[in-house]
């Protein structure tokens, strides 16, 4: 509870920096505005992300209200940096006798918080292929190449919709692969909006011919709706992995666990990773996905060849890859751990706002040649 207030001191505090700079500025240029009227619609605008979350509102004006405060919370991290570099600058200025440096600076700081946000933008919503080729010492029966499509973190919901979902449909058709992997995170909290808006009539029209599988990730927990989650990927031929395997073409193993967040949410807890490979023959190849980035030297030690995770977003936006670099062993990218090939996704959708910078929308094309 503590931690709580604290947190949300933290965030009244800081939208009254923000808050109070917007105020000024149109003071200085003698905008005719009412003074409650500003604070008002600053503090709807501040906290419309939660009146939406929480369904506070109702229907179109919840969603609404969600749409808008998920980009004001990019507004508010760039204007976090960009305002006291603009107040030092404002007060240098002043050091040196220049008394105009309002009307120099304020328009600078707007520029570029637009032009963060376009860019942000653009970069959310225009995926790359990201290729691997990796070579695994085993043998998967006749199979000598396999090509795997993996998309993490889609987020599908309310702020990533049907035409973002489209963009993976057909860069994946693209792709040609024989096997596609969801590792996490596919729908945003709550499913509603993926049943509302019929988001399964595109996810149908993703093909492989040795399938599709996902796993879960902590935002299927949140939304608290897995069990009707996993029976609508069913209804389209994707299987959802709960601390499972699968002998794929009697050639190599697909392994899922269930997220992290089920050590806690999950009445049946989750598997270890040596509890979930126990019964595999390790002399096949085996693949499995995480969705949390932890624990990479049990999977290797496991016997796990390639290991698929998401997650970190590469923290979505910077200066947050400063932090999720810190957090993780690996954070976005490949890494050899012993034998095992890891890869972490930044990736396909967004959580809150549709903005990356220092990270891209992406879909990970695997190439896996085998003894």
């Amino acid at each position: 509870m503590m931690r709580f207030f604290l947190i949300v001191l933290m965030y009244i505090a800081v939208n009254l920096y923000i808050g109070w700079h917007g105020y000024f500025v149109l003071s200085y240029f003698e905008v005719p505005f009412l003074s409650s009227v500003y604070w008002v619609l600053f503090w709807v605008i501040a906290l419309s992300y939660l009146f939406g979350r929480f369904r506070l509102l109702p229907g179109p004006v919840g969603r609404l209200f969600q749409f808008i405060g998920s980009y004001y919370f990019a507004v508010m991290e760039f204007a976090l940096i960009l305002l006291p570099i603009a107040d030092l600058a404002a007060w240098l200025l002043k050091k040196l006798g220049l008394n105009a440096a309002i009307p120099i600076i304020s328009p600078i700081v707007i520029i570029l918080l637009v032009s963060l946000l376009l860019r942000g933008s653009w970069n959310a919503w225009s995926p790359v292929i990201r290729t691997y080729e990796l070579n695994i010492d085993k043998k998967a029966d006749n199979l000598k190449e396999l090509r795997i499509a993996v998309a993490s973190d889609l987020h599908l919901g309310n702020i990533v919709g049907n035409r973002h979902l489209k963009r993976l449909v057909e860069r994946m058709s693209d792709l040609k692969p024989d096997l596609i992997l969801l590792p996490g995170d596919v729908i945003d909290d709550v499913i509603e909006p993926f049943i509302r808006k019929q988001m399964s009539q595109n996810m149908k029209q993703l093909q492989a011919p040795y399938g599709i599988y996902a796993v879960l990730g902590n935002h299927e927990y949140y939304g608290g709706h897995i069990e009707e989650y996993v029976k609508q990927m069913n209804a389209i031929g994707i299987r959802v992995l709960r601390d499972e395997s699968v002998l794929v073409n009697d050639a190599l193993y697909i392994a899922g666990r269930k997220d992290k967040t089920a050590e806690s949410a999950d009445p049946d807890g989750r598997l270890s990773v040596t509890s979930l490979l126990a019964d595999l023959d390790v002399i096949r190849p085996i693949i499995m996905m995480d969705h949390q980035p932890y624990q990479f030297d049990k999977a290797a030690d496991a016997g796990v060849d390639l290991l698929l995770c998401g997650h970190t977003h590469r923290g979505q936006f910077a200066p947050n890859h400063w932090i999720t670099g810190r957090l993780f062993e690996l954070d976005w990218g490949y890494l050899l751990k012993k034998k095992m090939h890891v890869i972490v996704s930044s990736g396909f959708g967004t959580w809150g706002p549709p903005i990356r910078l220092a990270s891209r929308s992406e879909i990970i094309d695997i190439t896996i040649r085998f003894r």
